[in-house]
């Protein structure tokens, strides 16, 4: 596998055309990551194929405008092993983008539109006919209020700044439920031979929408979605060490960095998953 010269890797840069919408699909990143300047927060999105693979990346990313201060983030995951992956993982951010598109917020924020658009997503995947399949990890902050979504083992990640866990979703597979009922320890489950078998995606017609419940962003909180890319090679204490605080930037160089030593096992005695990686940070202005 080709290694990845860091020298090579450009700063984050900020993304200077505004646009509504932002989706990242079929990416291969040279730079630690592209910044968007949202209205009521910042966005740091990184997405980049395993280097050295010879087919498409298969995660995607979505960013969100939405009405007034709200967005919304997502990180899709097309399933490896299985026809169409790419195609599947952009279907998911798109469908999802089609129903945010023009969407006022309700009661409950967008719930009733990022539902829609999650169906929409699975419908169009099972309309291919050829076993695709892809995971969803998606978030809406409504007025400073954030509500998760997630199908699969993408992952959805909220820390203060001083290190508590705030929000944490559970992988939708049998080793991410006995990690949850204490079967297994974070340790066993890195290195189990079934980490990657998955119970719930999108494609499949029995898929099912984990909604998690809402709670409020204080400032300094950093939220995380993320493909299990970056989450099968860093542990989550690591992660929490990294992006608790400092500027975006500076988690996101860290977080390529530290993935991309595990991912080519120049760090020993760590787990080493090589596979394509996304991940989105976001933060909220004062």
């Amino acid at each position: 596998m080709a290694l990845i010269d860091m020298s090579d890797i450009s700063p984050v840069t900020e993304v200077s055309r505004p646009e509504p919408h932002y989706i990242y699909a079929n990416e291969d990143m040279q730079s630690y990551g592209e910044m968007h300047k949202l209205k009521n927060g910042t966005a740091v999105v990184y997405v980049n194929r395993l280097p050295g693979k010879q087919t498409e990346n298969e995660d995607c990313a979505g960013i969100y405008a939405l009405k007034g201060n709200d967005c919304a983030l997502a990180v899709a995951d097309g399933m490896g092993g299985m026809p169409c992956g790419a195609q599947a993982s952009k279907l998911a951010v798109e469908q999802l983008q089609l129903a945010l598109q023009d969407c006022a917020p309700g009661e409950f924020g967008y719930r009733e539109a990022m539902l829609n658009g999650i169906d929409a997503a699975n419908n169009a995947i099972a309309a291919l006919a050829v076993g695709a399949g892809s995971t969803l990890a998606a978030i809406e902050i409504f007025d400073n209020i954030l509500r998760p979504y997630h199908v699969g083992d993408s992952m959805i990640l909220v820390v203060g700044q001083r290190g508590k866990v705030k929000l944490q979703t559970i992988s939708h597979s049998p080793v991410g439920y006995a990690v949850e009922s204490g079967m297994l320890d974070e340790h066993e489950a890195l290195h189990h031979d079934d980490r990657h078998v998955i119970s719930n995606y999108l494609g499949h017609p029995e898929m099912r929408i984990e909604i998690g419940s809402a709670i409020g962003l204080s400032r300094y909180d950093t939220v995380l979605v993320a493909s299990d890319g970056l989450f099968d090679n860093l542990k989550l204490p690591e992660i929490v060490a990294i992006i608790r605080k400092g500027k975006l930037s500076k988690i996101s160089k860290e977080l390529v960095t530290v993935c991309s030593r595990r991912m080519h096992n120049e760090d020993p005695g760590h787990p080493s998953k090589p596979d394509d990686m996304s991940f989105i940070l976001y933060r909220r202005n004062g």
